[in-house]
């Protein structure tokens, strides 16, 4: 950044729905004094099943309406829009940037039996970024990759704990633990809310890598890089976007935890 920020503006985040909360919670306990604007893209839900040219044309809508809104910089909170958008974004417009990508080099790092799994959606298992991250960091390690089909609108609709969900994710995951991965790599920022009833599925001894804290660390480096870090001792809140439904965006977030009065968040 040229000019320094104010640093009392607030971070954007935004996901193609309500996925992104899981790294917005990262976010906050890495941040807690920053306030937030998050923008839940929901009438274009899921970006998965979508060409590039229509991820980013959604991803520079809705960070133009971020960067209206008076925001310092802006996370995109979804590893889909990240690999069809984020360099387009960069180009497009004179603010940082911060995105996702399926955590392989921590993953390979952490693995035992030299097999890792990586739970993601077709779009971002497709096409050369991904492949680059296996070639770069996979070395010694064999990466096995599923594409998960139909995880993320299970997260959407709130249902995690049903028979169907379990048959589900025991369809798609069984074939990782068949080929010893004992480390899966959550490669979606829904599936972290998916975590209780994928433990039921892989057991104590297989690590569910989720890269949400590693994202809401890489922000606080970019802002404090730009000395554009909240230090208010204030706990920070959030703004709530979305281009669907504002009831039904509200009454998923309660079923994630994210309503108004819940513990550990504040919002408006």
């Amino acid at each position: 950044m040229n000019v320094r920020p104010d640093a009392t503006a607030p971070i954007g985040v935004f996901d193609s729905g309500v996925g992104g909360l899981s790294v917005l919670r990262a976010l906050q306990a890495q941040l807690p004094n920053e306030q937030f604007v998050y923008y839940a893209d929901t009438a274009f839900c899921p970006y998965g099943g979508r060409d590039i040219a229509a991820i980013r044309a959604r991803a520079e809508t809705v960070s133009a309406e971020l960067i209206a809104a008076g925001v310092k910089l802006i996370v995109v909170a979804c590893n889909t829009a990240t690999i069809a958008a984020i360099a387009h974004l960069r180009a497009r417009f004179d603010l940082p940037f911060v995105g996702m990508e399926p955590g392989v080099k921590p993953a390979a790092v952490a693995s035992r039996s030299r097999h890792i799994g990586v739970l993601a959606t077709v779009s971002s298992l497709a096409g050369e970024r991904f492949q680059a991250l296996v070639d770069a960091h996979a070395r010694g390690v064999t990466v096995h990759t599923r594409a998960c089909s139909g995880w993320v609108e299970w997260v959407e609709s709130g249902d995690l704990t049903s028979v169907a969900c379990d048959t589900m994710l025991r369809g798609d995951v069984q074939p990782l633990l068949d080929a010893h991965c004992d480390v899966l790599v959550l490669g979606c920022t829904h599936f972290p809310f998916l975590v209780p009833a994928l433990r039921e599925v892989v057991g104590p001894d297989v690590e569910l890598l989720d890269t949400g804290p590693a994202v809401a660390r890489q922000v606080e480096r970019v802002l404090m890089a730009a000395d554009a870090r909240n230090d208010s001792t204030v706990r920070g809140g959030v703004t709530w976007r979305c281009s669907g439904s504002a009831e039904t965006f509200r009454q998923q977030r309660w079923m994630l935890g994210f309503g108004e009065g819940q513990p550990g968040l504040q919002a408006r």
